[in-house]
């Protein structure tokens, strides 16, 4: 693997100090050994596809040295200082950009999610690279995705479509975007995605042979303009299929632009003369036109796009390009670690540029303390379409889709937007919430007079930026107004919950939200609920969680007591209980259930652990969950054993390879049933490669009788291998 990962980057940058490469390498082999991914090979391999991915980007040593690097400070006992003092602050910064926030608790799933992507959002600012290790992070996860649950596969690859796949676009890299679309789709609705697979390919010569006429009298009537030029048939990928299928209800056969034909030339001027080559042999369909050349897509991307009559009579597209602007089509923001290698010239002004949206998000984004807040700005910002307009004096701005005259004026400026009485597109008056639209000419109507913005243009404005000014200006103005609204939205919101006034503001609970969300004294929060800084509901939602932690003081005290007499257990040996199959040593009465982390079966070394009123949960010894180097651990961990008279049945999960025949799930459940084993459930998958995959979970009695199973599941033909999965 190292080798192929030398070679490949010699290819593109002969100049690379490759001896970074394998010194990181070499470590992040060393630091994973031991630990394995769900499909049962080496954890090593993912740091190493992850990096192979970058390489494909063609990106810089630093990048792929901390691609290999980017689980060895959350996954092994490498810190953080380690890596900077081996690698250098460059690769450590980046390292550290893409790990977790593992170790901060929140409320929610999607409280820790949407700190997480804060977190990767504020070092993409520092350093853009991290999100490009972060991106190829999901798209390994992704294509290995059938190895996870059904309803974690769902969950991983509904969050890839609604906040990765996006970023990708955002960053321009369509080369990862269509990838993480298309994989994202097969695991949310797999009926769809195989579908639409097997209409696609049933038309498939049949669109060959037609792009290959196109090609043909293309290159025909190109070749007399004496310019160098490639021609090559474009394929239209599954979920952008499938989007317009869903989202603007059209049949399969309405869809004409499954393929389209793309030409790259080496400048602008042959772009347009190419352009006019197409609309002489082909007349073009009216409004179906666009220039991103003169126009660029927020994302870098730079094409013609003009859409014709074909040969068949019906739409056909056709892109133009230049060679550079088909790189940044493919790569995106990453083709600027490729120009560090002198091949052009794109400056630190131009990448500047280019991410401006990164710093203007950036800038308001302090403001927001709530992460889901933050998310749903996010969203607005960086995910939806554009749309451009024009200032008077024909600068082009752009907006995020539905935008009003109000986010652009504040986007012109923000007295302008905090002065703004009214506007006038294309000349005339429009209302404040007139939606804009592509070509539109803005004006925007002002009053030294004014007295400010409106509280309902926060429901206005489309834009987040918009809507942090009109919080800024209201946090500013009117406070001691701003501190009596919000205290009376607070009560309100209190009544609404069935919440005791007199209670739930007592001075502790407030004092704990206060510091949650980073205000230091109540009058800031009743302000900022006034001014639209955070809604009443948020707050009251932390309240809640206050109040109800402290509802659970008996399940504190049953574990002082269970600890009291864990203390107790060496002055009474023989006191045990048996529950489920296990005897706990020194304790009687108490609730055992058996980890999923790790499935614990009759036979394994096992280990008890005290958990917060919850009983003892059951672990393999090995189990990676449970640190018996942790001080506040080892004073939970407990003696346990298997109690072999109770005839008991455990769950356990297993993995089978085989080459995918006729008949060979029948003779495994065939093996269950002359067993009497339970099969509790079974996920099937067949790949690309004639790789059958089989997730199959099990009631078992002990290790030796699962053992004896999975021997005899391997004896079958076409079985490759035959694991268990313990974590």
């Amino acid at each position: 693997m190292l080798e192929n990962l030398l070679l490949s980057i010699e290819q593109y940058s002969p100049d690379s100090d490759l001896e970074l490469i394998i010194k990181a390498y070499n470590l992040a082999e060393s630091a994973h050994v031991g630990q394995y991914r769900k499909s049962g090979e080496r954890y090593f391999v993912h740091p190493v596809s992850v990096a192979k991915i970058l390489v494909e980007l063609q990106m810089d040593v630093m990048t792929i040295a901390a691609g290999l690097l980017h689980d060895v400070v959350e996954d092994t006992k490498y810190t953080y200082d380690d890596i900077k003092k081996l690698f250098g602050t460059e690769v450590a910064e980046l390292v550290d950009g893409v790990t977790k926030l593992g170790k901060i608790e929140y409320k929610s799933k999607e409280e820790t999610q949407a700190e997480n992507i804060r977190k990767m959002f504020i070092a993409m600012a520092k350093d853009i690279r991290v999100v490009l290790i972060k991106l190829a992070d999901r798209l390994h996860n992704m294509r290995t995705l059938n190895y996870m649950s059904e309803a974690k596969a769902k969950e991983k690859a509904r969050e890839t479509l609604e906040i990765y796949a996006p970023i990708a676009n955002r960053l321009g890299i369509s080369k990862i975007k269509f990838e993480l679309e298309d994989t994202a789709l097969r695991y949310l609705d797999p009926d769809g995605y195989y579908e639409l697979v097997e209409k696609v390919s049933k038309k498939k010569r049949q669109r060959e042979d037609y792009i290959q006429n196109v090609i043909k009298l293309l290159k025909e009537n190109v070749e007399d303009l004496g310019v160098e030029f490639e021609i090559s048939g474009r394929a239209k990928h599954f979920y952008s299929i499938y989007r317009k299928m869903h989202y603007q209800g059209k049949g399969f056969d309405q869809i004409y632009d499954l393929t389209g034909v793309r030409i790259i030339v080496n400048s602008i001027k042959d772009c347009y003369a190419i352009l006019g080559v197409v609309h002489t042999i082909w007349r073009p369909i009216p409004g179906r036109f666009k220039d991103y050349i003169a126009m660029p897509k927020p994302n870098m991307y730079q094409s013609i796009h003009t859409t014709v009559v074909g040969l068949d009579g019906g739409p056909l597209e056709i892109q133009v390009r230049t060679f550079d602007m088909h790189k940044t089509a493919e790569y995106g923001i990453a083709a600027h670690w490729q120009y560090k290698e002198g091949k052009t010239g794109m400056d630190k002004d131009d990448l500047d540029k280019k991410l401006s949206w990164l710093r203007q998000m950036m800038e308001w984004q302090d403001d927001l303390n709530d992460p889901r807040e933050f998310m749903e700005a996010l969203k607005i910002d960086l995910f939806t379409n554009q749309v451009f307009v024009f200032t008077p004096k024909g600068d082009v701005i752009e907006m995020p889709a539905g935008s009003t005259p109000i986010d652009f004026a504040y986007k012109v400026h923000t007295d302008v937007g905090n002065k703004c009485i009214g506007a006038k597109i294309d000349g005339r008056m429009v209302p404040i919430d007139y939606k804009l639209k592509n070509g539109n000419i803005v004006q925007v109507v002002t009053s030294s007079s004014s007295s400010g913005p409106s509280r309902d243009w926060l429901n206005i404005a489309k834009s987040s930026h918009a809507k942090n000014k009109i919080k800024q200006w209201f946090r500013k103005a009117n406070r001691s107004e701003n501190i009596e609204k919000g205290k009376e939205l607070l009560f309100q919101e209190a009544k609404r919950h069935g919440l005791s006034a007199s209670e739930i503001f007592k001075h502790k609970y407030m004092s704990l939200v206060l510091k949650k969300l980073n205000y230091s004294n109540e009058e800031e929060l009743h302000a900022a609920i006034g001014y639209g800084g955070i809604t009443a509901n948020q707050v009251i939602g932390k309240l809640k969680f206050e109040l109800e932690k402290d509802t659970v003081k008996d399940d504190a005290k049953r574990d002082a007591e269970i600890m009291g007499r864990i203390q107790e257990k060496e002055q009474k040996p023989k006191e045990k209980t048996r529950s489920q199959g296990i005897v706990v040593k020194g304790v009687d009465n108490i609730l055992v259930r058996f980890a999923k982390c790790c499935n614990p079966l009759p036979g394994d070394d096992i280990i008890g652990f005290i958990t917060k009123g919850r009983g003892v949960s059951i672990h393999r010894k090995d189990c990676p969950n449970i640190n018996i180097e942790d001080p506040e651990s080892i004073n939970r961990i407990i003696d346990v054993e298997w109690d072999l008279k109770k005839k008991a049945s455990f769950e356990a999960e297993v993995k089978v390879k085989a080459n995918d025949r006729s008949g060979l799930l029948t003779e495994i459940t065939q093996i269950f049933v002359s067993e009497k084993i339970s099969l509790n459930g079974i996920n099937a998958r067949t790949g690309k490669d004639g790789i059958a995959n089989m997730t199959l979970l099990l009631q078992v009695e002990s290790k030796e009788q699962l053992k004896s199973i999975m021997n005899k599941i391997k004896s079958l033909s076409g079985v490759l291998d035959v694991f268990r999965v313990v974590n």
